[in-house]
């Protein structure tokens, strides 16, 4: 059985690894390790506005872990937690392990009092899809959209 606790320093590596899989599996591209190390970092010094926690075996090995970034609402007048970053790494995948970090992160969110929970899932990933659902998550009326800025 595994343990889901808040991410420390210690977890750097791992959570960069974990970064950096998950954006080769889902969208086919390898992101610059020290941009990775950067924003994971500061993440977990706190500059930036993320929080983070892993699974971890009952010996110790981290096997998943999650992030979220919070997003004011001046309309609603709270935060919305998005999911920035789920991983599990495949020989758990399909044992409940995403569930039970959704579960971790949806009882935080309620305690922190936020809005709700919300994640973006590429439209191709019919897994990620299917597990979100399963999860209680449904199709937003908002599409996201994005300007790039090169």
């Amino acid at each position: 059985m595994s343990s889901i606790r808040k991410a420390t320093a210690a977890d750097l590596e791992t959570l960069i690894d974990f970064a950096v899989r998950e954006a080769e599996e889902t969208e086919g591209n390898e992101p610059d390790p020290e941009g990775v190390r950067r924003g994971v970092g500061r993440g977990l010094d706190g500059v930036a506005p993320v929080a983070y926690w892993v699974a971890e075996t009952e010996a110790g090995e981290v096997i998943g872990g999650i992030s979220v970034v919070t997003e004011w609402s001046n309309l609603r007048g709270g935060d919305y937690w998005w999911v920035q970053s789920l991983y599990v790494v495949p020989e758990y995948r399909g044992s409940g392990l995403v569930d039970r970090l959704l579960d971790e992160v949806a009882e935080q969110a309620k305690q922190a009092g936020a809005l709700d929970l919300r994640l973006y899932v590429l439209e191709s990933n019919g897994r990620a899809r299917a597990a979100y659902r399963r999860c209680g998550f449904g199709d937003s009326v908002y599409l996201i959209m994005n300007r790039q800025l090169d």
